[in-house]
């Protein structure tokens, strides 16, 4: 009983974390038709990039329970990779954006 519990817990989160990830997704791209070109646009294009992939990620985790234990664990190590790039990106390009707007 308790593992059919965990399960649902787990994919139910897993769910809720895809469907954020949809949203995120639809945003970057409304976003990107705002962001000039440059340096900004081009930093925006390689975020938008990241969260393809991570959505691409997100909706493989319902599936996470048929993958063997070491492909799951290389996983999730790709995705903390790409999630620290992610980050690194986002607070350059924020120091960037306002550095523009503090000249």
């Amino acid at each position: 009983m308790q593992g059919i519990y965990n399960f649902n817990v787990s994919l139910i989160i897993s769910f809720a974390a895809i469907l954020v990830m949809i949203f995120c997704l639809l945003q970057v791209y409304t976003l990107k038709s705002k962001i000039p070109g440059g340096v900004i646009g081009k930093r925006w294009n390689f975020l938008v990039l990241l969260v393809v992939l991570f959505s691409v990620g997100y909706l493989a985790t319902p599936f996470f329970g048929a993958l063997p234990a070491e492909l799951m664990r290389l996983i999730a190590s790709l995705i903390f990779f790409f999630g620290a790039i992610y980050v690194l990106i986002t607070v350059k390009l924020i120091y960037r954006i306002i550095q523009e707007l503090t000249d």
